[in-house]
């Protein structure tokens, strides 16, 4: 199976990487906190939008390949990757 194309995500996580830069001008600037605080939310939000993303396209191809292959053992390590990721996110 051909790896996963990120580049959608790569794209985005150079315009968040963009507004990390951006807040650490704020700071340096000594702006005020609830305007970084702001920033931060902001990036924190497109983060996870990447991760969504991401989780889409490992579902939607990764795990669909192993459900279409019957591959049991590949379909399970699967699952168990995304449960401890999910475990680690609660």
């Amino acid at each position: 199976m051909a790896p996963a194309d990120h580049k959608k995500q790569l794209a985005r996580l150079n315009r968040i990487a963009g507004q990390i830069q951006g807040i650490k001008k704020m700071i340096e600037d000594g702006r005020y906190c609830i305007d970084i605080l702001s920033q931060t939310k902001a990036a924190g939000a497109a983060l996870r939008q990447v991760e969504i993303a991401i989780l889409q396209n490992h579902i939607s191809h990764c795990v669909k390949h192993a459900v279409q292959t019957q591959n049991e053992t590949e379909l399970q390590t699967k699952l168990d990757e995304m449960l401890t990721l999910l475990q680690a996110r609660f």
